[in-house]
């Protein structure tokens, strides 16, 4: 079977991308991991027009709800292992099959970038995470880290205050570079401690995390904490797009359509070089990658 479209992610991009495919009547596929992307890892949203507030799960579950009143079909934890185009028809093969289509967007977002550092592979799932949102409440009464000073260590942070007894927030910058009204309520706090100018160097415990050992001003001291969270950024999950263009960050690269090099190939969200990570623009960058594509499906059809 040859599709009409199939969006690789079901993050806010992909999910708003194959809201208007269905719309358009577009006989359509969605891969995905999951539902949600890093939406569904994110804490308390205050900026998403529509909802004064939410919290990322919520947001995922309506998003879900949106797309299953158009009974769009979603092959859900699939991994994709390659996307290649050969004369008109774009191959994509998965973890668990291949699939074919005329018109593809990816939307496959991003991933966590790790600390790489000594302790890190070891202690994974063993006090260091990834996911505040997912694994805080694993931690109730410990004292944790979160590693990170931008938007996503101090929304960390933040959320795990109701959760943890102590945090300390290692922070590899001079300041804080998060938005200002999370700076605010971050020094406000009682429970959070800010370590600027400084970076870990390693992750020490026996069965489960202990400590971590952090360095300043060439000086180094162990910090006991029970728990980790890694919010230093993400990387593209773009290495399955063989011949697309991609920038040094591997984001790879559209125009104002969200067309890439690749004619029927389509990108959007923070998979991509459009700079403003955020729900909503990542939502918008989809909505404008389906009505490309439907044009461009139209054309060749």
């Amino acid at each position: 079977m040859i599709f009409d479209l199939i969006i690789i992610g079901a993050g806010p991009a992909g999910i708003t991308a194959s809201i208007y495919a269905a719309r358009k009547s577009m006989n359509l596929l969605v891969l995905s991991k999951d539902i949600g992307g890093q939406t569904s890892l994110s804490g308390d949203i205050e900026n998403y027009t529509g909802y004064q507030f939410i919290t990322g799960p919520e947001l995922t579950k309506r998003f879900k709800d949106h797309i299953d009143t158009y009974e769009i079909k979603v092959n859900e934890g699939e991994g994709i292992l390659s996307l290649k185009k050969d004369t008109d028809i774009i191959s994509i093969k998965t973890d668990k099959g291949q699939y074919r289509a005329k018109t593809v967007i990816v939307a496959s977002g991003k991933m966590p970038r790790e600390l790489g550092v000594k302790g890190e592979k070891e202690f994974k799932g063993k006090g260091i995470a990834y996911c505040a949102t997912c694994d805080g409440p694993l931690f109730a009464g410990r004292i944790v880290a979160v590693i990170g000073g931008g938007n996503s260590a101090l929304d960390a942070a933040i959320g795990l205050e109701r959760i943890a007894r102590k945090i300390y927030i290692i922070n590899i910058e001079k300041e804080l570079t998060a938005d200002a009204i999370m700076r605010e309520a971050v020094l406000k706090s009682g429970k959070i401690t800010v370590l600027n100018e400084s970076r870990v160097v390693s992750v020490k415990g026996e069965k489960f995390v202990q400590a971590i050992e952090i360095e300043k001003n060439n000086s180094k001291k162990d910090i006991a904490v029970e728990g980790v969270f890694v919010e230093i950024g993400l990387t593209p999950n773009s290495g399955f797009a063989e011949g697309v263009d991609k920038n040094n960050l591997n984001e790879i690269m559209v125009n104002c359509a969200c067309e890439t090099n690749i004619p029927g190939v389509f990108a959007a969200g923070d998979v991509t070089n459009v700079p403003e990570k955020q729900i909503i623009v990542a939502a918008g960058e989809g909505a404008k990658a389906a009505l490309s594509a439907f044009r461009y499906f139209i054309k060749v059809k």
